[in-house]
């Protein structure tokens, strides 16, 4: 059997993931534009099994092969019926019943129905994905009949309904559940099917068009196939060689040549780039615990001096984790730490730290490689020495294992407020590795989580401020990733993830 590799997040995070070469796709590329399409993904996806999906840039071979109960709008917060055609809660927003389609078929031939979704839903909670922390508020998922789908949640949770059209929502064939090639022979009811026989693990995945498929306004190409790359180089290479239609693109340096090869760089700001500091507890490096080491760093660091150097200056500047558009956001706290060397020192001499202290940061093959020397040299001014650590391609499960104390990372700054909350700051989020509690954040939380209208913007604003003074973050910027496309193909980006819906990828007529 096929074996999936774990590879580095260079999707949430700016990595990249091996490819020794694609050409084998070139002719549909170039030929047959209109009814197929070739796309550059800088991801393979760990597994193909439902309830260990993860998302970012592994969401486009999810929503190739699965449906999911709801679909997120491209503006990252409203949704919109899929294989649910219509919710409500109850009065607490603990019990949220849905209908379902009656007419969905997976491309075995099961009938969906919503006891099929519900045992979806339940073995999601119970896998193994870095997304299952999203629906830990669901307490179970019954069905009444065949289309009525009623989830009981713990308490309220303002974005589970969105999780819905993530990888919580994907629905697998029961036929597949524990089969032993369920990570690499996928069944599902989306748009189309995994062509085992053509597709190469960590590679090249090509996937034909589902001719069964119930929504066949949404399927736009007769085979639709994603190779992976590892580098900003090699997908330069395959856009010049006309070997793709479209490609996902975080290597800034690379725009110029991809545009004067005639490529269109669509583009948007959705992540934010910086140092995250894990241990705010200060367990497994006592000094991260002090709240003065940590604003310590903040000031230490010129952020606009690595946006100019690390991102060509392709990027907007920010210190706080909230994106423009939520209510969270203060514009004022852009200019809490401002670089200052001579504050640093200050703050680490009042922690007790007058010597000096190190630290150990973790490295991957495909960060900038231009970081390191700039973060070394900044943290070195003030009296932080550096110690850096290659992970290969185990960074992701290093950081969740708790094995570095803080990182360099980008990850997505979701639209909605409740979801970026549960990624980075909640105790069971994904990027809260140390799962660090603190009872004022605690506090807020239980408010936001209940509240509406001008209480919740305030609870929100609140948040914010208190964890850009309290440092849990050292954010430098929201670099500008970009999604390039030729002249045949249309694309509307997507503001609640890295990575175009498959639906909103078109041929142009």
């Amino acid at each position: 059997m096929m074996r999936f590799r774990r590879m580095a997040l260079y999707a949430t995070i700016t990595l990249g993931l091996t490819l020794s070469g694609c050409s084998g796709a070139s002719p549909g590329a170039t030929t047959q534009a209109q009814k197929n399409i070739t796309i550059g993904n800088i991801m393979a996806p760990a597994t193909f099994e439902a309830r260990n999906f993860d998302w970012g840039y592994q969401s486009i071979y999810a929503q190739a092969v699965y449906d999911t109960l709801v679909k997120i709008q491209t503006n990252g917060n409203d949704v919109e019926p899929s294989l649910a055609t219509s919710w409500e809660y109850n009065t607490d927003k603990t019990v949220l019943t849905m209908k379902l389609r009656d007419d969905v078929k997976f491309s075995d031939g099961t009938a969906f129905t919503a006891g099929v979704a519900a045992q979806n839903l339940l073995r999601f909670r119970d896998g193994s994905s870095g997304q299952k922390s999203k629906v830990a508020d669901m307490a179970n998922a019954t069905a009444t009949d065949a289309t009525t789908l009623v989830i009981t949640l713990k308490q309220p949770n303002p974005a589970f309904l969105r999780y819905l059209g993530q990888s919580a929502g994907l629905m697998e064939s029961p036929t597949a559940f524990d089969k032993p090639d369920a990570q690499t022979t996928p069944i599902g009811s989306g748009p189309y099917t995994l062509n085992t026989g053509k597709s190469v693990v960590g590679t090249s995945y090509v996937f034909d068009k589902n001719p069964q498929y119930w929504d066949s306004g949404n399927v736009h190409y007769e085979t639709l196939t994603v190779n992976v790359y590892n580098d900003g180089t090699s997908v330069l290479n395959a856009l010049r060689g006309k070997q793709l239609n479209a490609a996902a693109v975080i290597d800034p340096t690379i725009v110029p040549q991809i545009q004067g090869a005639g490529f269109t760089a669509n583009d948007q700001n959705l992540t934010f780039a910086g140092l995250y500091l894990f241990d705010r507890a200060g367990k497994s490096n006592p000094a991260l615990g002090n709240v003065k080491v940590r604003q310590a760093i903040n000031y230490a660091i010129d952020a606009d001096a690595m946006m100019k150097a690390v991102a060509q200056g392709r990027g907007k500047p920010t210190r706080q984790i909230f994106p423009e558009s939520s209510a969270a956001y203060d514009e004022s706290l852009n200019s809490v730490y401002k670089f200052d060397p001579a504050k640093a020192k200050q703050l680490l001499a009042e922690a007790g730290y007058a010597d000096g202290l190190e630290l150990t940061i973790p490295t991957a093959p495909n960060f900038p490689k231009s970081l390191w020397p700039l973060i070394q040299q900044q943290l070195g001014d003030v009296g932080i020495k550096t110690k850096f650590v290659d992970t290969a391609q185990n960074l992701i499960s290093d950081l969740k294992s708790q094995k570095y104390a803080l990182s360099y990372f980008t990850v997505q700054r979701d639209a909605n407020d409740w979801m970026l909350i549960s990624n980075l700051i909640s105790p069971n989020s994904s990027w809260n590795t140390f799962k660090y509690q603190d009872p004022k954040v605690d506090s807020l939380l239980g408010t936001i989580r209940t509240s509406e209208g001008d209480a919740l913007n305030a609870a929100l604003k609140e948040l914010n401020k208190y964890i850009v003074d309290q440092a849990w973050f050292a954010p430098w910027y929201s670099p500008t990733i970009y999604f390039a496309t030729d002249s045949k193909t249309g694309v509307e980006l997507n503001q609640g993830n890295v990575i175009p819906n498959v639906w909103n990828i078109t041929p142009k007529a």
